[in-house]
């Protein structure tokens, strides 16, 4: 049964996925003053994206500077007559309030543009170093989580599992994970919802998650899950959210972390390689190189599924 389920999954087309795992999520008919929060958007991009939109934005008030002081032919002494490369270079200058004093307004419309690029970079050096700030400050957890769950029995149980690591050379206190079933039921009346189930966990806490920590819910009589088929587990439309939350020993602040799994991340008969080895007394190895690798149950235990 493993091994035509891990087939299946291999035969399927992955599904394309956005960030943290999840769908891809195009937003229609978002109201039009969405723009206004600009901040949690520069927030939320990658460092990559972010410098990209900085420098881009700083290149184009530059540009449409030097092309303004270029509508008037002599506005800037030191310059080349209609030269835009000068126009630009002089508003470089102009918005980082650098002078190097070769060039400078020469008449009265390029005294009144400058002022106004003055002011401009007045607030836009400040605003692009507090959100560098912002962004570089945001506490942040670095767990690792299996790229798939597993479902095998514990203790005669099934259960349905995941690993997760602290990658960081800290520990998060007070560690807790939530798991949530998402999935389509029709109701009585032939209804399609979208429904969300609490997973009850064997354990939900850990006082201090410094290495790894295997999540298992069993699928006992009380489980959402407890009549469904290794099918039924296949099924795309299912997903399954690990959300973790916790101190930052170092930096006491609270941060979370959280991954999303789809139906065709879950293998039915599998458990996982073991990772950590103990080499000596209070020394313990965690190998990082298995942290992925499952293995298929034996066929009693897959039976017993």
């Amino acid at each position: 049964m493993a091994d035509s389920a891990t087939a299946d999954k291999r035969a399927r087309p992955r599904r394309r996925r956005g960030s943290h795992g999840g769908p891809i999520i195009h937003r229609i008919g978002v109201p039009r003053d969405s723009w206004r929060d600009i901040y949690h958007f520069l927030l939320s991009r990658s460092w990559a994206a972010f410098f990209g939109f900085v420098i881009a934005l700083y290149l184009a008030l530059n540009l449409v500077f030097a092309a303004l002081y270029a509508l008037q032919p002599g506005s800037i002494s030191g310059t080349k007559t209609g030269s835009v490369l000068d126009a630009f270079f002089f508003s470089v200058e102009t918005m980082a309030t650098i002078g190097f004093g070769a060039m400078h307004p020469d008449t009265l419309y390029a005294h009144i543009l400058v002022t106004v690029e003055a002011m401009l970079g007045i607030l836009f050096v400040p605003l692009a170093t507090g959100i560098i700030i912002a962004k570089f400050t945001l506490p942040t957890a670095r767990v690792l989580f299996s790229r798939n769950m597993v479902i095998s029995p514990v203790d005669g149980v099934p259960t349905l599992m995941l690993r997760l690591a602290n990658i960081r050379a800290n520990q998060i206190v007070e560690a807790r994970i939530n798991l949530t079933l998402a999935r389509t039921v029709t109701t009585r009346e032939g209804l399609r919802l979208r429904r969300l189930f609490d997973l009850p966990l064997q354990r939900n806490a850990n006082p201090q998650f410094a290495l790894s920590w295997m999540v298992m819910h069993p699928i006992g009589p009380d489980s959402p899950c407890r009549a469904m088929s290794a099918a039924e587990w296949r099924d795309e439309d299912i997903l399954i959210f690990a959300v973790v939350t916790g101190l930052d020993a170092t930096t006491s602040t609270m941060v979370h972390a959280r991954h999303m799994y789809h139906g065709g991340d879950i293998l039915f008969g599998h458990t996982f390689e073991d990772i950590l080895s103990w080499q000596a007394p209070g020394e313990v190895h965690i190998d990082y190189r298995r942290f992925h690798a499952t293995r298929a149950v034996s066929a009693e235990a897959a039976n017993a599924l």
